[in-house]
């Protein structure tokens, strides 16, 4: 980690002369279990990740605002405080700042909220895959909010940071995303998973230790490019869907407030394929506590089994996986060492995970990663996770 905030402090330097006032690291994160419902006020898994994104930053006198990211050479930002203070919050205001609009989007949100934000710059580096599914923008977001809470001295807290920065990706970045991102990222800790309510923000912290097993990553290098269409296309189709099974139940304001036995009682009203993407939200919704509950038992074979039937839902129910997904997943279950794998994150390519004994997860790395091969003529990147505190991590 000190590698990469060192290397962000050299950036800084090079490309603007400042030496840095502060560092910062914000994490990426992988979702265990409970995928596509976190906008349906579903539970969700996540835990972060000792990947991320990294920042060294300054503070300026004269309110010029100077972005570089060293996974975007030669694409130098400038503005100044004044202009994104007055810009509208809509994305096709910030459409003209590329990947910047993410770090501006949420200096406009904090400035909107009155904190006192003048100029600075920032130069920003991760070591997150690229388009690998694992959270990159929400951890630049987290990781902008908590360079400017230390920058300009304002009171933030991880809640707020994390609401704020989903707003900024709604308003600014126009990406209609959930809170579970931004969440994990701002409020992720070291050794420990997070279930969220995403209807109510009542969350809680709980021991990740898989003991004897491994959480291996399996980035499929297939690029998302279906991900950002499809994803807005299946919000649209819960919405249609929740507004049907409300003439049953009118006082249910999202799907996952729904029982599998009340869904199952009025899933006639439903034509296809809203049927299938409600089954998905609701059986997701039961197999995340069912998972909490397998993992504070130490359960690792029932978590494995809640792996694979949630890969299996989001296969054949939500159809967010794909040829490369489903082949990454299905060359892992074939594993002796395997307990369980399914995709995580939006979909469409991206990562899969899975759950793998230690002992032979070098072994088990190799043979999925040269199925995985034969099937797509694909080199697939696998590795082992470890989990991170985040920039508001004290959060509870």
């Amino acid at each position: 980690m000190d590698e990469y905030l060192n290397r962000a402090v050299r950036l800084l330097g090079s490309e603007f002369g400042a030496p840095a006032h502060t560092r910062v690291f914000a994490p990426g994160r992988v979702n265990l279990i409970g995928e596509h419902i976190d906008y349906n006020g579903g539970r969700v898994m996540p835990c972060s990740l000792s990947l991320g994104t990294y920042a060294a930053a300054a503070r300026r006198g004269d309110g010029r605002i100077r972005l570089v990211s060293a996974d975007m050479p030669g694409e130098t930002v400038e503005t100044d405080a004044a202009q994104i203070a007055s810009l509208p919050h809509e994305s096709g205001a910030f459409r003209r700042f590329g990947w910047a609009a993410y770090p501006l989007g949420v200096a406009a949100k904090l400035i909107s909220r009155g904190r006192g934000i003048g100029g600075f710059d920032m130069a920003v580096m991760g070591s997150l895959p690229r388009g690998s599914g694992l959270s990159s923008s929400a951890s630049l977001e987290v990781l902008t909010c908590a360079v400017l809470r230390e920058l300009f001295g304002f009171e933030l807290g991880g809640v707020e940071a994390a609401l704020l920065s989903r707003e900024a990706e709604h308003d600014c970045a126009g990406v209609n995303c959930g809170i579970m991102d931004q969440f994990i990222c701002a409020a992720g800790r070291e050794n420990s998973a997070l279930l969220l309510d995403t209807g109510t923000l009542e969350y809680s912290y709980f021991p990740f230790d898989l003991g004897e097993y491994t959480l291996l990553i399996m980035n499929t290098k297939k690029p998302r490019r279906l991900a950002s269409s499809k994803y807005n296309e299946r919000r649209s189709e819960c919405g249609e869907a929740l507004r049907l099974l409300r003439t049953a139940y009118p006082e249910k304001a999202a799907l996952c407030e729904l029982t599998p036995e009340e869904f199952r009682a009025a899933a006639h009203l439903l034509p296809e394929p809203l049927l299938r993407r409600a089954r998905h939200a609701v059986t997701e919704n039961r197999r995340t506590e069912e998972a909490a509950a397998a993992l504070s038992a130490g359960d690792m074979t029932r978590f494995g089994a809640l792996l694979n039937a949630s890969h299996d839902s989001l296969r054949f129910d939500y159809e967010v996986t794909g040829f490369e997904l489903d082949a990454i997943v299905e060359a892992a279950r074939a594993h002796s060492s395997v307990l369980g794998a399914r995709m995580t994150g939006a979909g469409f390519g991206g990562c899969a995970i899975a759950i793998c004994a230690s002992s032979e997860a070098e072994e088990a790395k190799k043979d999925i990663a040269a199925v995985y091969n034969e099937k797509t003529g694909i080199e697939c990147e696998i590795f082992t996770a470890r989990t991170a505190d985040a920039p508001f991590g004290g959060m509870m």
